[in-house]
């Protein structure tokens, strides 16, 4: 557990990449196993430790530490797994010798929720403030140490001499702590798919931001606003996994049980506009990403929840047509096959991303700046020969997304950050106006940000909500509504959650409005006009 422990302490204060990768690489190449397998699962989210919940932090600590100190502490801090490790007590008596990683995940792997304050009170004792810190990260889950699942991944194919996109291939036919992973970097056999359904990786976009492309080159689709499906079906089981590798068969279940065709496809999921029954025609028929929401995170959705917002998925690609893997050839060819797949498929279930009739790239352009569909996200473009790669390939795949909408809004609370930025406030809530403030019109929340400005801006934003603070809820600040911010966000939807009735989609800082009062920003009424 020290090792796993010195390693996360380094990891936090690195922020060169390739320094992380060097960190991670040489930690797995002599880390014996099972712990360095738990450690890996560990950065790339892959155990599930239920019995270890947040507040339970919180309640062991009141029970060792003054609760004005403790609050003060958190206050100041920001983080409270840091907390926590740096204020533990040293227990009365000696205690046991330091656990090893293996013996800490076996240990909350099966551990009911009950016995959780006793197992990790024993737990702490053992262990010091960085091993605490990484006790605490790994039991409840939320690490925040800079390194992505796909950095993690990295490192282990820097380790061991072998291909990452080897590693993504097999990853989720893997189950922690991998031992055929680690015989395989040690020169075994390379574990493969076998006869289960497992993910592989996305082919991913480039942002286009000053190229002028040539359509004779690359095919046009629209970008639909939904989440990034693939679906695959060997042996006769079918499973759907998110663009992050999750399996969320359970969570639609009507689209798996559709699709009984042995392929591997790669589309959007979304949900049904019109919610009527039959085919779905090649153009619209989407609702909006506030639509598919309210499927989003349901393991078991109701049939209720299924008929009122029914799931389909409008396809985009194809990587396996039966056993024959296609991802070599090029993006016409496989489009070819994805379109003689169509008529197979369910048509209540599974439509095609139709490509975009353009002369060429001003044509584009114009249509493009006259599409604002609730579910549409902006324009792909594809080069005709590119075949299906895992993640981006400067030149293959772009995404032009539309323009965002913007909003004059003001700053009403704040919070601090996570891992980095624990120490500074970045999490702003802001509002618009009911009406006039000069007519009794009041503010309302319509949003939360935590991007979209530099570290200078940062620390101006940090200060001034420091100074400005008027009121205290926990670990929230109420601030002087004096501050204007200029919100971009993709699209509005009404909300019934929301007192103001609306709610953003990727709402984000654009600009630090310090020239304009803040009675001047906008209404919420200018908001709802906005809505899609």
């Amino acid at each position: 557990m020290q090792a796993f422990a010195a390693l996360l302490d380094r990891l936090v204060y690195t922020r060169s990449r390739n320094a992380k990768l060097r960190l991670i690489a040489d930690y797995l190449a002599v880390t014996p196993d099972p712990d360095r397998g738990w450690a890996l699962a560990g950065l790339t989210g892959g155990l599930d430790l239920k019995a270890v919940q947040p507040k339970l932090i919180r309640t062991l600590l009141e029970e060792r530490i003054d609760p004005v100190l403790l609050a003060m502490s958190y206050d100041y801090v920001g983080d409270m797994a840091e907390t926590a490790s740096l204020l533990w007590p040293d227990p009365l008596t000696p205690p046991a010798p330091p656990p090893s990683l293996n013996e800490v995940v076996e240990r909350l792997q099966h551990l009911a929720r009950a016995d959780a304050p006793a197992a990790m009170r024993e737990l702490m004792d053992r262990l010091d403030s960085s091993g605490r810190y990484a006790l605490l990260k790994l039991a409840t889950g939320a690490m925040r140490i800079g390194v992505s699942a796909r950095l993690a991944k990295t490192a282990f194919a820097l380790a061991f001499g072998v291909d990452v996109d080897a590693v993504e291939e097999v990853w989720h036919g893997l189950k922690p702590p991998y031992p055929e992973l680690f015989a395989w970097g040690a020169g075994g056999a390379q574990p493969t798919p076998g006869t289960v359904p497992v993910f592989r990786p996305f082919m991913l976009a480039h942002p286009l931001e000053d190229l002028k492309l040539d359509l004779a080159d690359y095919a046009a689709e629209w970008k639909w606003d939904g989440i990034r499906v693939q679906i695959v079906q060997i042996a006769g089981q079918t499973r759907l996994f998110s663009r992050a590798g999750d399996d969320i068969t359970g969570s639609f279940p009507e689209v798996a049980a559709a699709f009984d065709y042995p392929a591997v496809l790669d589309g959007e999921l979304l949900v049904r506009g019109d919610f009527q029954k039959g085919a779905l025609d090649d153009g619209g028929g989407a609702a909006s990403f506030n639509a598919l929401q309210q499927r989003l995170g349901r393991k078991a959705p109701t049939a209720k929840a299924q008929a009122e917002f029914p799931a389909f998925v409008r396809l985009y690609d194809i990587l396996y047509d039966g056993g024959e893997d296609l991802r070599a050839l090029p993006w016409t060819e496989r489009r070819a096959r994805l379109e003689a797949v169509m008529p197979k498929l369910d048509p209540s279930r599974f439509d095609l991303s139709a490509v975009i009739e353009a002369t060429d790239f001003e044509a584009l352009v114009e249509i493009r700046a006259g599409a604002r569909d609730a579910a549409i996200e902006g324009v792909m473009l594809k080069q005709r020969s590119s075949p299906y790669v895992a993640g981006r390939r400067t030149g293959l795949w772009y995404k032009w997304k539309r323009d965002p909408l913007v909003a004059d809004c003001v700053m009403m609370y704040a919070q601090r950050g996570h891992g980095k930025r624990s120490s500074f406030y970045s999490d702003y809530t802001f509002g618009c106006w009911t009406a006039d403030p000069a007519d009794g019109g009041e503010l309302l929340p319509v949003g939360k940000a935590y991007s979209g400005f530099t570290d200078a801006e940062l620390a101006m934003l940090d200060k001034f909500v420091r100074t400005n603070t008027v009121a205290r809820f926990g670990p929230v600040r109420e601030v002087a509504k004096t501050m204007v911010l200029e919100v971009a966000f993709d699209s509005l939807h009404k909300s019934t959650r929301h007192k103001s009735g609306v709610s953003m989609r990727f709402p984000r800082v654009a600009r630090i409005r310090t020239d304009k009062p803040a009675a001047e920003a906008d209404r919420i009424e200018t908001l709802v006009r906005m809505i899609t």
